[in-house]
């Protein structure tokens, strides 16, 4: 697949690189900065070239006539419709826009954009707060993402000393209770990444990505060592586009105290939010903290443009008792250290953003895609074409690829875990855990051609 990315930073350069690690990808990079276009020059095999991507000459010398996805992805939203709407004038298949403006997502206005050559709209900030208010919803868990409405669910639980399954093996798991309605996929352990098979074991602070049916979860978080926490008062620092935008979405069913240091900006939170206390102050203030009933806090969200801050920020939030902990982090090299020093739940909105477009690149029809954090893979929900392979011989026959993992299925109304006999049917989405250079063979396992 031949694929443009404009863009002018670090976003556009990760996502190159997360769709690099995909086979058979040809991708060339436009940035407007020749120190950016140096740096991949030097430390990558990728296409650069130096240029605004709002140019057409630019755009043909980037050969996107020939392109398969054009993704513009810079910080100013008009460039990228400008150059998504170009790019399909000189040839481009597909284009996708990054969008700030949360009006631009309504289906009439979606529409719109794509009459005008847009075909898809990605706007970072509203994924990050959907996860944020997705973790709140479930918050004995780190991480959570659900496919088809929560008929499945994937559950990432950091493993306890008083868990359970701590020391045990699956196949001990299964022998012991052996109508569980979760499949454990992978287990994350000293930055390694395990696909579990029957005889491996459980042991102390492993990230276990699991899985379940809703009817599992109590026995999850149960083997997991975990209890549910119930969320009602979740204080909020920073009043940028994601703390503005998860507001919104928590405010009517959750009380909200937003941090906003700078006090015009804190004026105009507070006239746009209804149900929020916008204070205009610095949450990394101990004092105000405590004035504000810290103590009292179910959760504490840190979105600022600082990553350092919002770790710090959590960490004393911990301290005074905070239950659950959310930290915007944008710096990927943190991500790990910070998931290992108390930190509940890291949220990345470039790894967010990688997750809508993967699924571009891929021939099998996926519905939903999430790049997990601290974790070099994906999970994935696919439509199982007719007549592919997947559909041809039950589980333990089909040639799965090394570094992916088959973990339940959606049939109509109906949700399974995935076992060794079970037959996957054409029409049914699967749910899979695959590792990136694993990816592209789980994508012709789906695919029909």
């Amino acid at each position: 697949m031949n694929i443009v990315i404009a863009g002018d930073g670090e976003v556009g350069l990760h996502l190159a690189q997360e769709l690099s690690s995909l086979e058979n990808q040809n991708i060339t990079i436009v940035d407007p900065h020749e120190d950016m276009i140096k740096m991949v020059e030097a430390h990558t095999d990728l296409m650069a070239i130096t240029g605004d991507s709002t140019s057409i000459e630019v755009l043909k010398n980037a050969n996107v006539k020939k392109a398969d996805l054009l993704i513009s992805v810079l910080h100013d939203e008009r460039i990228n419709l400008i150059t998504a709407a170009l790019g399909k004038q000189l040839g481009a298949k597909k284009t996708i826009a990054r969008i700030n403006n949360l009006e631009y997502l309504h289906p009439e206005n979606k529409e719109r954009f794509k009459n005008m050559g847009v075909d898809a709209l990605i706007c970072p900030e509203d994924i990050v707060s959907k996860e944020i208010a997705d973790l709140l919803s479930q918050s004995a868990a780190t991480e959570v993402f659900d496919f088809s409405g929560g008929k499945l669910s994937l559950f990432l639980i950091k493993l306890e000393e008083n868990a359970p399954v701590v020391n045990k093996s699956l196949n001990d798991i299964v022998a012991m209770y052996p109508h569980l309605d979760f499949r454990a996929v992978a287990i994350h352990r000293d930055s390694n990444t395990i696909i579990p098979k029957g005889d491996d074991q459980f042991l102390v602070n492993d990230l276990s990505y699991v899985i379940t049916k809703p009817g599992g979860i109590d026995d999850l978080l149960k083997l997991g060592g975990k209890q549910k926490i119930y969320i009602r008062n979740v204080m909020i620092m920073g009043g940028g586009r994601v703390g503005r935008t998860t507001a919104r979405k928590l405010e009517n069913s959750l009380h909200i105290k937003l941090f906003e240091k700078n006090k015009e900006k804190s004026l105009h939170l507070a006239n746009q939010l209804e149900h929020t206390l916008v204070i205009n102050g610095d949450a990394r203030d101990i004092q105000l903290m405590e004035d504000e009933d810290i103590r009292g806090m179910d959760a504490f969200i840190a979105v600022t443009d600082s990553s350092e801050t919002n770790i710090l920020a959590c960490l004393h939030a911990r301290k005074f008792g905070v239950k659950r902990t959310i930290a915007l982090v944008e710096n990927i090299d943190y991500i790990d250290i910070s998931q290992n020093i108390g930190i509940d739940t890291i949220i990345n909105k470039k790894l967010s953003t990688a997750s809508y477009i993967v699924k571009f690149t891929m021939h099998a029809e996926v519905t939903s895609i999430k790049c997990l954090s601290g974790i070099n893979a994906e999970v994935m929900e696919l439509v199982a074409n007719p007549h592919s392979a997947v559909t041809r011989k039950p589980i333990r026959d089909l040639n799965v690829p090394k570094g992916a993992i088959i973990g339940g299925i959606i049939r109509g109304d109906d949700s399974y875990i995935a076992v060794g006999d079970f037959q996957i049917e054409e029409g049914d989405k699967v749910v899979v855990f695959s590792m990136p250079d694993a990816i592209h063979k789980v994508d012709k396992l789906f695919n029909n051609k």
